[in-house]
């Protein structure tokens, strides 16, 4: 009898324990579903394409607008007390505090402006615009202390290059022997000489050489393996015409490769052939290296001025593996003449099809308060503002203003002024 009330007693006890334990089990499991754990943070940088949960209109406009400003390297030009580490730092830190200050949040900074870097380089001598004489190089790197300066700012930073210019005009003034230019020119090799081409005094990289695609190719895979760029991107110059005379040979070299019964390809196709594949080399070259960092071209505005330059923009917004993002330089007012704002921001949407390809637009900060387009610029004090408005109506990405030397402009202030308030 003893111990069978023994047995019941514990039996009520077990029975006492797992019902508790059940109840602090469904307990904890409302307490979590309530309150998630909280989500690693994103690593993603500022100015590149995130997809967050918006809490209110205002945060989606912050965290997935672009706000880009160009800094072109007529703004990182070394006077000579400038071309040490510290005046260069300096200099740099009071550039992003005014670009942070007027709400910019990337920045697009032109790290090959004439065949020539503002870094190291194992493929491209040093620019004149930071040592004053293209070859001659600083103990220093500029673009780590833009990096390190900007992204301790909360800024993206997009390494801008122009790929095919090497001089126009007197600029540099003097091109230095390791100048790839140079070094074909002095070689024995008469084949390479035609790597190059010169148009209405300028000098260029021919698009048409393979050993000018893989030179130009090379150089972003060095920028993508050593530099914590967000991304890369090239401007509007290609074929710097669209006259016949200056690659003349290298076309009459391709259609002598092809057979009897092969349809050649004009001019034209011939010319944004190769374009393309040095963009699609230039974009699965960055991928390769970092999936993360994003690829974009900053084409022309006007449709008949990109086929004039072979920039195949058709291909470009349709079809994978060109770019990241697609840029216009739409530098126009709301009242332009011949090329109205929003007519061109509209045109531009609907030939970017390619739902992987974002569109920003570029705006002309350095219209602002002139005479530029006809005066339609002084018509009013708001244009920038309402071009914003009209590309997020459009479900634009974000926008670039060049350059970033208007951001202190005079002229530029009042339409500063009344951007801000929707930034």
């Amino acid at each position: 009898m003893k111990k069978s009330f023994v047995r019941l007693l514990i039996l009520i006890l077990v029975l006492s324990l797992l019902t508790g334990a059940v109840m602090l089990y469904a307990r904890h499991q409302q307490n979590t579903s309530d309150n998630p754990l909280p989500q690693e943070k994103s690593s993603v940088p500022v100015g590149q394409s995130q997809s967050p949960v918006p809490q209110s209109p205002d945060q989606s406009v912050a965290v997935q607008e672009m706000r880009g400003v160009w800094i072109p390297y007529m703004s990182l030009q070394l006077s000579e007390q400038e071309r040490n580490e510290l005046s260069f730092r300096k200099k740099i830190q009071s550039m992003l505090d005014t670009c942070v200050s007027n709400r910019i949040n990337t920045i697009i900074v032109q790290v090959r402006p004439f065949g020539d870097a503002i870094y190291p380089s194992s493929y491209f001598p040093w620019s004149h615009i930071i040592s004053g004489t293209q070859g001659k190089g600083v103990d220093f790197d500029p673009l780590s202390i833009i990096l390190e300066e900007a992204h301790s700012r909360q800024l993206a930073v997009h390494g801008w290059i122009n790929p095919f210019r090497i001089s126009t005009g007197q600029t540099p003034p003097v091109l230095c022997e390791d100048n790839p230019y140079i070094k074909w020119q002095k070689d024995r090799n008469t084949h390479n000489d035609s790597n190059t081409f010169s148009y209405d005094g300028g000098i260029y990289y021919n698009p048409a050489s393979a050993e000018v695609r893989k030179l130009i190719i090379d150089g972003v895979k060095e920028l993508a393996q050593n530099y914590e760029l967000d991304g890369i991107q090239i401007d509007d110059y290609f074929y710097p015409s669209d006259q016949e005379n200056f690659d003349h040979e290298s076309y009459q070299q391709y259609l002598q490769t092809l057979s009897q019964n092969a349809a050649p390809l004009n001019l034209s196709q011939w010319r944004k052939t190769n374009i393309n594949m040095l963009v699609s080399g230039i974009y699965s070259s960055i991928h390769h290296i970092n999936p993360r960092m994003v690829f974009g071209i900053s084409p022309q505005c006007n449709f008949d001025n990109n086929e004039k330059l072979s920039a195949d923009i058709t291909s470009w917004s349709r079809f994978e593996g060109y770019a990241d993002y697609l840029c216009p330089q739409l530098y126009v007012s709301l009242q332009h003449p011949v090329f109205p704002f929003r007519e061109l921001a509209d045109k531009w949407k609907d030939t970017v099809t390619n739902q992987n390809t974002r569109l920003y637009f570029g705006l002309g900060l350095y219209k602002a308060g002139t005479d530029a387009d006809s005066g339609s610029w002084l018509n009013a004090s708001d244009n920038l503002r309402q071009e914003v408005e009209y590309l997020r109506k459009l479900g634009i990405g974000g926008f670039m203003l060049y350059a970033f030397d208007q951001l202190s402009a005079d002229t530029s202030q009042q339409e500063l002024q009344n951007l801000m308030p929707i930034l």
